[in-house]
């Protein structure tokens, strides 16, 4: 009787573990026919299965309008980073004109690199080069000649040489002088001059440099000298100018120019600290 019951039971056993192992088969099975997605759609089980599994095709392709409702309607409980292959290919065929097409920029170029495109694009306006008083007007280069000479009121020189002479006669103003640039027409460019009592860390000193007024790859076809001198004695500077792409700050920063130590330039001016006349003389060149 003991012997019986274990058999029954023993069995019953066995058919439920073969019943449980062919369901799981079955399953896995389901699992693998339908764990690779089909481009544009699959079955509702697969459906449901993959939305289980990985909720979008990893490749980022598009479901049907039906079998995106269905998929949107179940709980999401994970968070992929696709994007949808569709879209993403549309939206990089298209070409977008520069914002600078006003300024004579006619490039087409693609939505991605627009931003990059018009951070470096040669025809975005350029900043007015004067820094005192500090002024936040830009245009392209006629324009800024305009409002250099209207707003500004800075002396527009014809010729590609210069004599000019600084001089300040209140002793008070002397450590502090500052001097509005001026503007050179030459060889159908137009260059800025600047000369500015500064300081350099703790040493004060007067500093000389021009600027090209376009971009810089144009600018390092052009040099510049510039001397000066007094008593017998002579000091002279030779440097290419700077693009007023550069900020003023950065071409001070640098050191890029005539750097006249504050003593030396009184000593040209006749040896008083009570008075500044200092002659600067120069030239701009093209290189050939």
């Amino acid at each position: 009787m003991f012997l019986s019951s274990l058999w029954t039971s023993t069995v019953g056993q066995l058919l439920k573990l073969k019943r449980w192992v062919g369901v799981s088969s079955k399953r896995n099975q389901n699992v693998a026919t339908t764990s690779e997605p089909r481009k544009l759609g699959t079955s509702s089980s697969g459906v449901r299965e993959y939305h289980r599994k990985k909720k979008k095709c990893p490749n980022g392709h598009t479901l049907c309008s039906n079998r995106k409702l269905r998929v949107h309607k179940r709980r999401q409980t994970r968070h992929y980073d696709i994007r949808c292959s569709a879209l993403v290919k549309v939206v990089e065929s298209l070409g977008l004109p520069c914002k600078y097409q006003i300024f004579g920029c006619h490039d087409i170029v693609p939505y991605y690199s627009k931003l990059e495109h018009e951070k470096n694009c040669q025809f975005r306006p350029y900043n007015c080069p004067c820094a005192w008083p500090e002024c936040h007007v830009s245009g392209d280069i006629r324009y800024l000649v305009m409002h250099l000479m209207n707003d500004h009121k800075v002396d527009v020189h014809d010729g590609c040489t210069f004599n000019h002479i600084y001089d300040e006669s209140n002793p008070q103003e002397v450590e502090n002088a500052t001097w509005m640039p001026m503007i050179f027409n030459c060889f159908d460019r137009q260059f800025c001059f600047h000369f500015e009592a500064v300081h350099l860390g703790m040493a004060p000193v007067y500093m000389a440099f021009l600027r090209f007024m376009g971009d810089e790859t144009e600018a390092r076809k052009f040099r510049y000298s510039i001397e000066v001198g007094g008593s017998g004695r002579k000091q002279i500077w030779q440097g290419v100018p700077r693009s007023i792409r550069d900020s003023h700050r950065e071409v001070m920063d640098s050191r890029d120019g005539f750097i006249i130590p504050r003593a030396l330039a009184h000593f040209f001016s006749g040896g008083d600290r009570q008075q500044l006349e200092l002659h600067l003389a120069g030239r701009i060149w093209k290189e050939e």
